[in-house]
């Protein structure tokens, strides 16, 4: 039996005027989804705990089946596991977003322009010379991928309240609170001048960094001790990379893969194909980030892309290959809403679709309205349900 867990991210919505009171997922065209729900099992899942902050940290967590309440530490340092970092105890990871932050002290990007790989390399290479271990400060700048990066320090800076920056878009900036707030507060006004300088070199439109989702590394299960099957993942996302790393699940790596609208869909969609055929896992997760990207921009238009996008360059190759290898079960949800009008996480229950291929289900629609009546389940449940 071959396992697939398909996680659009921040697919979710509410009903949007832009959209004639419907949300993305009514509005797009997936006609192998309308056909995998009409045969399968649709419900309702609260990814994201009661108390519990609406982020993909929290949410992916949840869906590959690890309850956050037990095992969530922060964002950050799950992070800094896909990076390679194994924090000790006395240090503590922070996120470190390159952001554009105006005049008005409004957080007009909380992506800095999105730059390259490359570029960001560079701002942070910068940042660790003049701010970390270059400058003997007790810091380390990490870089990651685009504008999510890693910021090491003491654990004496542990205590503080941040606010993401993707919480208070086109807002005014809401600074770190708490114990070491003054000393975050130092780091990202200087981090000004050397992202700017920086940035207007190779055209970057990133002016500081932000720092948020603190934490100490977390002691996880492994995926296969946790759920008696062998994981594997594809994603371009450094936040569910880490959950991989950190749970011993095999990370494939795929060029193309950019956490972007432009993301190579079909080249996840044949990592894990090619996982199961070769048989180096039972269960795959295909991570996809361009829809919740699209929720942060409040894009409907790109957002219903990338949901066709899931039908035609996923999802329809996909049943095709796992057909031809014999049964499979195929998990399918968001890790949180984003919707549009928001251009942030909520803690809103999210549709989950749950497809057998031998044994058919009592059918339904997959969108927020096809499943407002069902019966909430916790998210991390659901994994449970999969493998049985």
């Amino acid at each position: 039996m071959n396992y697939v867990v398909c996680v659009p991210d921040g697919c979710a919505d509410e009903p949007s005027e832009g959209l004639g009171g419907r949300t993305p997922l009514d509005v797009a065209s997936m006609p192998t989804l309308a056909g995998l729900a009409a045969r399968g099992t649709v419900g309702r899942a609260a990814v994201i705990p009661a108390g519990m902050p609406p982020g993909s940290d929290v949410g992916n967590m949840s869906i590959l089946g690890y309850d956050p309440a037990r095992f969530h530490t922060g964002r950050a340092p799950i992070e800094a596991a896909a990076l390679g970092l194994r924090l000790a105890p006395d240090r503590v990871a922070y996120r470190c977003n390159l952001v554009t932050v105006g005049d008005d002290a409004t957080m007009s990007d909380f992506a800095g322009g999105h730059p390259t790989n490359e570029a960001a390399t560079e701002i942070v290479a910068a940042l660790d010379a003049e701010l970390g271990r270059g400058a003997g400060a007790g810091l380390e700048f990490h870089p990651g991928v685009q504008y999510r990066h890693i910021m090491v320090a003491p654990a004496s800076w542990a205590e503080a309240d941040c606010t993401p920056p993707h919480d208070i878009t086109d807002r005014p900036a809401v600074w770190p609170t708490g114990p070491v707030a003054r000393e975050l507060r130092e780091v990202m006004d200087a981090s000004r001048s050397i992202v700017s300088r920086v940035a207007a070199a190779n055209g970057t439109a990133a002016n500081q960094v932000w720092l948020w989702g603190q934490g100490f590394q977390p002691q996880m299960t492994s995926f296969v001790d946790q759920h008696h099957v062998r994981g594997g993942m594809v994603t371009a996302v450094d936040l569910v990379r880490g959950l991989g790393v950190l749970t011993g699940m095999e990370v494939v790596e795929v060029a193309g893969a950019t956490g972007w609208y432009d993301t190579d869909y079909e080249a996840k969609r044949d990592a894990a194909l090619a996982a199961l055929a070769e048989d180096r896992c039972d269960l795959f997760v295909i991570h996809v980030e361009a829809t919740d990207e699209a929720g942060h921009a409040g894009n409907a238009e790109e957002k219903v892309r990338a949901l066709e996008n899931w039908d035609r360059r996923i999802l329809a190759g996909l049943v095709d290959g796992l057909d031809g290898m014999g049964e499979w079960r195929l998990l399918l949800l968001p890790d949180h809403a984003t919707p549009l009008r928001l251009k942030t996480h909520t803690a809103d229950p999210v549709p989950y679709l749950l497809v057998d291929s031998v044994v058919d289900g009592p059918g339904g629609t997959y969108s927020e309205t096809g499943v407002a009546d069902a019966p909430l389940v916790a998210g991390h449940e659901l994994i449970q349900r999969l493998v049985i």
